[in-house]
């Protein structure tokens, strides 16, 4: 049977915890609820020699009674022996080495085994942190005991072992689950967190999600340290972002986020906007209604994408700039356009947004001065625009937080809803003119423009709103 190298085991250490093992019957794990290709890479492991289990939110999920979005393994294989076992197989990763494992267009993940940080051996390199406490490298490798506690959560630090079906607990993760309580790992709550200042991030998304109770030390520590987001790269946190409000509890993640000062140092000119005493409700409140739709769609399992969300994030601090810009007398065009290049290149300091999805966020908010014009042929080439479903969502959306004329966003309903006279009609377009007189070939943009959106919002004004997806389906 094979073994692990010697090199990615550590010393014994006596002051590790010994695991509470749960059998079959008290935890009430069935196979038949683990995904099929996470059970081919365990067995797979198991079978050549290797410790394997299912590990983290995957049998946090389960032991909740929840469908686990991923299932992660863990190890004391190496990356490189992994990928020796599984053609479909890919090493990623320099801050952490992982293997990912193929099956058509799902992934398993699959990590090994890491020891502590101030753990003395002498493979050096292997781990880095920055002058903040921050962990800038971690390959070390370790056994199980050392995995379990060098984890974030309590509740992420269980492991079901695929040898004998039980689920292993060296944190105390299930009776924290039991109570509902949301643990760091160790007693040294501030360098927990400044070893990744993003963990503050999960604990909003995990207490959001799951209806955890934060434990008080974890949130001092928070409210303390809520500043370190600030040293985080702009990319990694692009897609904890994504992870916070697209986690089904959008609204409540951004309440948490505010409350602890973690909203801020991420989206500086949207906070700003949002504090202010004479308009910032208003404001805020068109990014919660677009957070209640977005949770609406992800909880009836249909699609969204991150353009929506940024662009809903960042539509006052634009809305302010341009009214700047226009107020020194630039053009309304002109001004728009700048301003909205201007944030954009801020936001990106902070929280990076890839050009794919800052080009999306742009064609939303132009189309909502073009949204405006609603007559002649001018309004029906509109609707054949490909963003003009995630501009319409976002007019009605406003015009819901009172941002925007309600009439209007029931005008684009209606006329969604005619047959291509009606819509000529209802224009006030001449017959026979309509979308560069192509009549034909404008019905059926028509038609394609009401099926996506970037977001797809959904049903913002009733049936009118358009199909059950969106364009990030």
């Amino acid at each position: 049977m094979t073994q692990a190298d010697p090199a990615t085991r550590s010393r014994p250490d006596s002051d590790l915890p010994e695991p509470r093992v749960y059998d079959r019957a008290e935890h009430g794990i069935s196979r038949a609820a683990i995904d099929d290709n996470a059970l081919k890479v365990l067995y797979r492991l198991r079978d050549a020699g290797y410790r394997a289990c299912l590990v983290g939110g995957g049998v946090r999920d389960l032991l909740l009674g929840r469908e686990p979005k991923d299932f992660d393994v863990a190890t004391n294989a190496t990356p490189e022996q992994v990928r020796g076992l599984f053609r479909n197989c890919r090493l990623i990763g320099r801050r952490f080495r992982l293997a990912h494992v193929l099956f058509g267009r799902e992934m398993i993940e699959v990590a090994t085994f890491r020891a502590p940080h101030d753990d003395e051996s002498e493979d050096e390199g292997q781990v880095a942190l920055s002058e903040e406490g921050r962990i800038l490298r971690d390959n070390r490798y370790g056994t199980i005991e050392q995995d379990a506690i060098r984890r974030d959560f309590s509740v992420n630090a269980l492991y079901y072992d695929i040898e004998d079906f039980s689920v292993l607990d060296y944190t105390g993760g299930v009776e924290d689950l039991r109570k509902g309580v949301l643990r760091l790992i160790g007693d040294d709550v501030e360098t927990r967190l400044r070893e990744d200042p993003v963990r503050m991030l999960r604990a909003v998304r995990f207490s959001a999600k799951l209806g955890l109770s934060i434990a008080p030390e974890v949130e001092a520590g928070i409210h303390e340290l809520a500043t370190l987001m600030q040293t985080v790269a702009p990319a990694r946190l692009f897609d904890e972002v994504i992870k916070l409000f697209h986690s089904g509890a959008a609204v409540t993640c951004l309440d948490e986020l505010e409350r602890f000062g973690l909203f801020e140092p991420m989206f500086p000119e949207a906070a700003t906007c949002f504090a202010d005493p004479d308009a910032g409700a208003e404001r805020r409140q068109f990014l919660v209604e677009s957070l209640l739709n977005t949770d609406k769609r992800i909880n009836e399992g249909l699609g969204v994408n991150p353009a929506f969300l940024y662009a809903a994030i960042l539509w006052a601090p634009v809305q302010i700039a341009a009214a700047r810009r226009i107020e020194d007398g630039e053009q309304e065009i002109p001004a728009w356009q700048q301003a909205m290049a201007e944030v954009l290149e801020r936001q990106v300091k902070t929280v990076s947004i890839p050009k794919r999805f800052s080009l999306i966020v742009r064609e939303i908010w132009e189309l909502q001065a073009r949204l405006e014009r609603h007559r002649g042929a001018r309004a029906l080439r509109l609707l054949s625009h490909p963003r003009f479903r995630a501009g319409y969502d976002f007019l009605c959306l406003r015009a819901r937080a009172g941002d925007a004329d309600s009439e209007l966003c029931r005008w684009w309903t209606e006329i969604q809803e005619q047959d291509e006279a009606g819509q000529k009609a209802l224009a006030g377009a001449a017959p026979g003119k309509g979308a560069k007189g192509k009549s034909r070939r404008g019905g059926r943009r028509r038609r394609r423009g009401r099926k996506g959106g970037a977001d797809g919002a959904g049903d913002t004004q009733g049936k009118g709103s358009g199909g059950e997806k969106g364009e990030g389906a």
